[in-house]
């Protein structure tokens, strides 16, 4: 039998509740996105033509500076900022901790090594003009997936942990 008292009641309708969810949906956005291009997007780029992977990645790498990824990009931190600190002007101690770390992590785990590794590799990549020999196609390609995705696994970990401590402060409420 569920439990229907005021109290209950009053916690499910949490007004800061719905701040609580839609970051929990960036941070689920965020962590699908690097988790995607994880265990599938690299992995294929790295069976294809060496030449054909360094066009596919810069082109794709041109693409996602868009108006649909830079909100949930940049804006996670500060909604789970923004949702933390008005957890705290509810008196919801222990979802304010959890979403000021997620914050937290997710500046120092996704958005450092994006703009410290992940970028300037990028960037790098697209000053090859393709096609290049294979030999030194594949030397590129190379020289830059593994590093690329050693760091990309970073990401998705810390994205992976971000969207769980959001959902254990979504679920914190009292």
């Amino acid at each position: 039998m569920q439990n229907t008292s005021p109290e209950n009641l009053r916690s499910m309708a949490h007004p800061d509740r719905p701040l609580a969810i839609l970051s929990l949906i960036w941070a689920g956005a965020m962590f699908g996105f690097f988790f995607a291009w994880t265990c599938s997007t690299m992995w294929g780029l790295d069976a294809a033509d060496p030449n054909v992977a360094i066009a596919a990645m810069q082109a794709m790498n041109e693409s996602v500076r868009n108006w649909l990824f830079a909100p949930a990009f940049f804006g996670t931190p500060v909604l789970l900022a923004f949702a933390a600190a008005v957890a705290v002007r509810g008196r919801q101690r222990k979802v304010a901790i959890c979403l000021a770390l997620a914050g937290l992590l997710y500046v120092v785990g996704a958005m450092l090594p994006t703009f410290m590794v992940n970028v300037p590799l990028n960037e790098g990549l697209a000053l090859l003009e393709v096609p290049l020999d294979p030999a030194t196609a594949q030397n590129a390609w190379q020289s830059y997936s593994e590093p690329w995705q050693d760091w990309n696994m970073v990401r998705t970990v810390a994205a992976g942990f971000v969207l769980a401590l959001t959902g254990w402060g979504l679920v914190s409420f009292s």
